[in-house]
């Protein structure tokens, strides 16, 4: 069963920067692609950036410029990196994984930009 730990969300002031984290329980690269989707309350869930084994990414319009998703194999680790944040990008913020066996998601970490 495959596991996915977020963490670094929390309160932060318009154009400052959180740096999100995913622990995955197992290599990254055992995954066809990674992502971050992110639940506004009354919204949809929706695609923020994914990145797929072979370094490809890809960026929602909206933080495209703003926000950089990486990934650290030796720690198991998907990052999503997010400068200038604007109270629009408050939302849960969830991991999400793709292999062969199905899709797996976190349980969502917290981003609150406000002033």
């Amino acid at each position: 069963q495959v596991q996915l730990v977020e963490s670094g969300g929390d309160l932060v002031q318009p154009g400052g920067s959180l740096r999100l984290s995913c622990a995955a329980s197992r290599s990254i690269f055992s995954f066809f692609n990674m992502g971050w989707y992110r639940q506004a309350p009354g919204k949809q869930r929706e695609l923020v950036a994914a990145i797929t084994s072979s370094g490809i990414t890809n960026y929602a319009d909206s933080v495209r410029g703003r926000f950089t998703v990486s990934g650290d194999n030796a720690k198991n680790t998907v990052y999503l990196q997010m400068n200038s944040l604007k109270p629009e990008d408050t939302a849960v913020y969830y991991c999400n994984a793709h292999n062969w066996q199905g899709i797996y998601w976190g349980q969502g970490t917290q981003v609150t930009v406000s002033s």
